[in-house]
């Protein structure tokens, strides 16, 4: 059984989300949602009773406040008597999100919950953290991924300043910053659930530039006296004697210091998540394809940088792009849930990425 919270402050667009969800993520797994409407009347329940799940409303008070008993024996009976393969629960948008999530450890302690989801109206975002900030921040501290709603309305400088709200807040949630209207379901979900995040492409660059780093290093490795190869790009500098009493040429370089210990007592090479680092950032600015062009053409002249890849929000639709020293790659493409841009390199100048990709 999955638990999924969908917390939001009033009239964010907790309900429209959860619409989405049901018909397009997970349309065949048998679910509940337990829906809490501060005040005596259920508004939203007739609204997703369209979708044919069953809904249990709770009324009259607020999952955070005087409820939590009562929300911890639904949460059971739900349980119980459906046997379902997910449980949404939507709080009122009044209610703290931590004090959700003890209420639902507490009517569920043995069910881990699956996603903690908070749904942002980006055109009030500054308004709302003003007004109502101890509710607004909570949900958003407490959240495991942000979802902006209502970035079709607002501005580019109004999302800019909401996502870096965000991130100041809760550095290490996902952000959904594209108009779900424009993602499938299950882009959302892979968001709510974080997978598909900046650590992925991290990590998948990271493990392309380690295969390329291993196969040149066996492709075109000169072998020593000693018996054993030394990569091109790793060994003695500049005609440096080994311990076998041989010079190296000059293209061999950067070894002997951090790898494995050769049989020769020395140690040659490192892993390239040693030697590389990796700049990731997710960003909801808008580029044009000369502009990423025009960036990803500076990395050949810096020459330290071995890979980079993006998926980026683009004037007139979304911007894909790949570089490898030799090789640039824009294209248009599918959109994201956020743009996000990876870059894999040695001595890398985080500040001068994040200006020219102005994050």
């Amino acid at each position: 059984m999955k638990i999924d919270i969908i917390s939001g402050f009033l009239g964010a667009g907790k309900t429209t989300l959860i619409k989405k969800l049901l018909l397009e993520a997970y349309p065949n797994e048998k679910k509940v949602i337990i829906e809490n409407e501060f005040g005596e009347i259920g508004i939203d329940g007739g609204f997703l009773q369209e979708t044919g799940v069953q809904i249990t409303e709770m009324n009259s008070g607020c999952i955070c406040c005087s409820l939590v008993g009562d929300f911890a024996k639904a949460l059971k009976e739900v349980a119980e008597q459906f046997n379902p393969d997910r449980i949404i629960v939507e709080p009122s948008g009044v209610g703290k999100l931590s004090d959700v999530i003890n209420a639902v450890k507490s009517g569920l302690p043995d069910v881990e919950i699956n996603t903690k989801t908070t749904v942002i109206n980006a055109k009030k975002c500054a308004v709302y953290a003003k007004n109502f900030g101890e509710f607004f921040l909570d949900q958003l501290q407490h959240a495991s991924c942000v979802i902006l709603s209502h970035t079709d309305e607002a501005s580019q400088k109004k999302i800019d300043e909401c996502v870096a709200f965000v991130k100041e807040n809760n550095p290490n949630c996902t952000i959904v910053s594209t108009h779900i209207s424009q993602l499938s379901g299950e882009q959302v979900l892979e968001a709510m659930e974080n997978t598909n995040t900046i650590s992925d492409m991290a990590n998948e660059l990271l493990s392309s530039v380690e295969h390329h780093h291993h196969h040149h290093e066996h492709e075109h490795g000169e072998e020593c006296c000693c018996g054993h190869e030394h990569g091109h790009h790793e060994h003695h500098e500049h005609g440096e004697e080994c311990c076998c009493g041989h010079e190296h040429g000059h293209e061999h370089h950067h070894h002997h210091e951090h790898g494995e210990e050769c049989c020769c007592g020395h140690h040659h090479g490192h892993h390239a998540d040693e030697v590389f680092t990796a700049w990731g950032k997710e960003t909801a600015v808008k580029y044009s394809e000369s502009e990423i062009l025009d960036i990803l053409n500076s990395f050949e002249e810096q020459g330290n940088i071995l890979r980079a890849k993006g998926i980026v929000d683009g004037v007139d639709g979304w911007i894909h792009f790949d570089f490898i020293p030799g090789n640039v790659d824009v294209r248009k493409g599918s959109g994201a849930v956020i743009g996000k841009i990876c870059v894999i390199g040695s001595e890398l100048d985080e500040e001068k990425l994040a200006e020219i990709f102005r994050i």
